[in-house]
C-alpha cells in the first residue's frame, strides 16, 4: 500500500510499504477513507534530523473495517469507524477512568510495527476498544464533521472540560488554529455565555464567530490581555482554552485570566517550564489541561454532528489526495490553509 513517511524536516514523501496484516487476534485491518494532517504533525516537519528509518505518519483517520481477528467481537467488515487518536483496550484501569490516553497496553500510530493514519489503510491494536462505529455511509457528507471525533474537536472539548466551563462562564479561547476552533465550539456546548477568540487570522476567526466566539481579539502580548480585560470590565475570563502549546501562549494565559479562574492547556507544550510566579499563585489560579483521551469523548460529541447542531468540519479548508500530502504540509506550515484532509 502507499503511505505517508517523514524522513526530515521538510521531507514527506508516499511511498510503498507492507499492507497491514493481522498480527492479534485482537486486530482489525481498516481501509482508511478520510485522514488529516495534524497541527502536531508540523513540529517534527520543521525540526526532524534526517534519518533514514522514517516514521509512518497520521494518527486522525476513518474508514472502513476491511479484517477482523478472531478476537474482535464489536465490528465486522463493511463496519466505517473512527479511531482516536492513540488507540487504547479500554479496559485498564485508566481507561475505566476515562484516561484512554494512558492504557497500559495502548500506543501511538506509526510507531512499533503500527501504521500511520496518512496512508491507504492501518492495522489497529485492540479494535474493539479503539474503534467506533459510525452510523454512516463510507459517502457520508458528515464525514469531515465525523473526523474531527479522531482529535481537534475531543481536544478542544477536553480544554473546556478540564477548565470547568459551566452555563454562564466567561471564556477565552487562545489560538485560532482547529483545536482552538473546536475549543469554541465546546465552550458553547457547554454553556458559556462569553466566548472571546484571540487569534489574528481573520478567515479562522470569522469562522470562529459562527462557531460561536463573541468576541475576536488580534492583539497579542500586553495589548491583547489589556483587550481582554476591557472585554470583561477589568476582570479577565473565568475560563481560559490554552491551544497553541507555545510558551508566549501561556504567558497570556495568565494575564487574561480571572482570580480564582483556571487554566486548561491542551497544545503540545514546545516549552519545558510554565511561568507561574508568586503572583499568579497569589490569584489562586488553577493550571490543567493535558493530552485528550479523545477515546471517552467521542460517543458523547457524536450526537451533536449527526443532529446538524455542530459542523466542525468546516476547519478542512482544502482536501488533497494521498499522493499530494507533501503540498498539504507545505501549506499547513505555510498557513495558508488552517487544516488539510487527505483521502486515500
Amino acid at each position: 500500500m502507499r503511505a505517508t513517511l517523514m524522513y526530515g524536516a521538510d521531507d514527506v514523501r508516499v511511498e510503498d510499504v507492507a499492507d497491514p496484516k493481522i498480527h492479534q487476534p485482537t486486530d482489525a485491518v481498516v481501509r482508511i477513507v478520510l485522514s488529516c494532517i495534524c497541527g502536531s504533525d508540523l513540529w517534527p516537519y520543521k525540526s526532524l534530523a534526517p534519518t533514514d528509518r522514517p516514521r509512518q505518519m497520521g494518527h486522525e483517520f476513518l474508514g472502513v473495517v476491511e479484517e477482523t481477528g478472531s478476537e474482535v467481537r464489536s465490528l465486522r467488515p463493511g463496519d466505517v469507524v473512527v479511531a482516536p487518536f492513540v488507540y487504547s483496550d479500554n479496559t485498564c484501569a485508566y481507561c475505566r477512568e476515562g484516561l484512554q490516553t494512558s492504557c497500559v497496553h495502548g500506543g501511538q500510530w506509526g510507531l512499533n510495527g503500527v501504521d500511520g493514519g496518512q496512508g491507504q489503510a492501518t492495522r489497529v491494536p485492540h479494535a474493539d476498544g479503539t474503534l467506533v462505529k459510525l452510523p454512516v455511509g463510507e459517502d457520508s457528507e458528515l464525514l469531515p464533521d465525523l473526523l474531527t471525533l479522531s482529535d481537534v474537536l475531543c481536544t478542544g472539548y477536553h480544554a473546556a472540560l478540564t477548565a470547568g466551563v459551566r452555563p454562564g462562564d466567561s471564556v477565552t479561547v487562545i489560538g485560532d488554529g482547529a483545536v482552538g476552533l473546536g475549543a469554541v465550539i465546546s465552550a458553547k456546548l457547554l454553556g458559556a455565555e462569553q466566548i472571546i477568540l484571540m487569534g489574528r487570522h481573520q478567515v479562522r476567526t470569522d469562522l470562529g464567530r459562527d462557531f460561536g466566539a463573541t468576541d475576536v481579539v488580534a492583539d497579542r502580548g500586553e495589548e491583547g490581555i489589556a483587550r481582554v480585560r476591557e472585554l470583561t470590565g477589568g476582570e479577565g475570563t473565568r475560563r481560559v482554552l490554552e491551544c497553541v502549546g507555545l510558551k508566549d501562549a501561556i504567558v497570556q494565559s495568565f494575564g487574561v485570566v480571572r482570580a480564582g479562574g483556571t487554566i486548561s492547556r491542551v497544545g503540545a507544550p514546545q516549552y519545558p517550564e510554565v511561568p507561574f510566579g508568586f503572583g499568579d499563585f497569589l490569584r489562586n489560579i488553577t493550571l490543567t489541561g493535558g493530552v485528550a483521551p479523545a477515546r471517552a469523548y467521542i460517543e458523547e460529541l457524536m450526537p451533536h454532528i449527526l443532529d446538524g447542531s455542530i459542523h466542525p468540519g468546516r476547519v478542512f479548508d482544502r482536501t488533497l489526495s494521498l499522493e499530494s500530502i507533501a503540498d498539504g504540509y507545505r501549506a499547513m506550515n505555510e498557513r495558508t490553509n488552517l487544516k488539510v484532509a487527505v483521502r486515500p
